[in-house]
């Protein structure tokens, strides 16, 4: 009795650990592309910003400025590699014709969402973890709110994983889904404080940034580990997850249709 149990709680549950499997190994079989690139991407920001810079110029009173630059490539790469692990996996599997196998298998919204959101937040995780890593040879970080710091970079992965799905479905080509990392994902990076405080630009420059929903982002994630933003934490992180809820429920409206998938 217990057997047959035991299978019928976890039965359920195996399509969809069997698609967390498969997202997972498809990034780890390529590791070298999918993690060992935006690593040496990342190290060479490190290296131009800390090495070269860090002790030379400072933006924030009490910080270097390889201390400030710092968490923001670190979430730089958390915001990226979630993004595109989501939006490529899905898109292929679109453009090839292989959603459809998906589409037959007793995988609910909820867990496809799931399994190919963990998946992305695991690559993003990795590539900001060895990044740090990689940054502790540069300077040396506070962590003022360590668990406030995890929190916000767990909310940037899960945020852009949503926005990858999004724009995997909405995509005709790869040059759609490109222009989703090149001429948006990357320009609000740049524009959202990666580099410089907001505090320091003129009016009105200084105003639309907090139109930015990236500021929030990388603001609260730097907030957490120096102590000092440019916002208060609250504000970052409540921002940041009405963004993240509402981005949530529009890739699960257009997953629960199905008729976008086979599009």
């Amino acid at each position: 009795m217990s057997g047959s149990s035991g299978q019928g709680v976890f039965r359920p549950w195996l399509p969809f650990t069997t698609l967390l499997r498969k997202e997972v190994l498809r990034f780890w079989r390529v590791a070298s592309q999918t993690l060992l690139t935006p690593i040496i991407t990342a190290s060479l920001y490190l290296f131009v910003f800390g090495a070269t810079l860090g002790e030379r110029i400072s933006v924030l009173e009490g910080f270097s400025y390889a201390q400030f630059v710092i968490p923001g490539l670190i979430l730089m790469g958390v915001i990226n590699n979630s993004f595109a692990n989501c939006s490529s996996s899905l898109f292929m599997s679109r453009y090839l014709g292989g959603i459809v196998d998906l589409l037959v298998t007793p995988v609910s919204p909820s867990q496809f969402i799931l399994a190919y959101t963990l998946a992305a937040m695991l690559r993003g995780s990795l590539v900001g973890l060895v990044t740090w890593l990689i940054s502790t040879l540069f300077a040396e970080l506070p962590w003022t709110s360590p668990l406030l710091a995890i929190l916000m970079a767990i909310l940037a992965s899960f945020l852009f994983a949503q926005f990858g799905l999004i724009a995997a479905i909405y995509a005709k080509n790869f040059d759609t889904l490109s222009m989703y990392g090149n001429f948006l994902i990357l320009p609000l990076i740049y524009l959202g404080g990666v580099f410089y405080p907001i505090s320091i630009l003129a009016s009105p420059w200084s105003n639309l940034s907090y139109l930015n929903p990236l500021f929030y982002l990388i603001d609260g994630f730097r907030h957490a580990i120096l102590g000092v933003g440019d916002t208060s934490f609250a504000l970052a992180f409540g921002v940041s997850s009405l963004l993240a809820a509402a981005l949530f429920g529009w890739a699960a409206w257009l997953i629960g249709s199905g008729k976008s998938l086979r599009s």
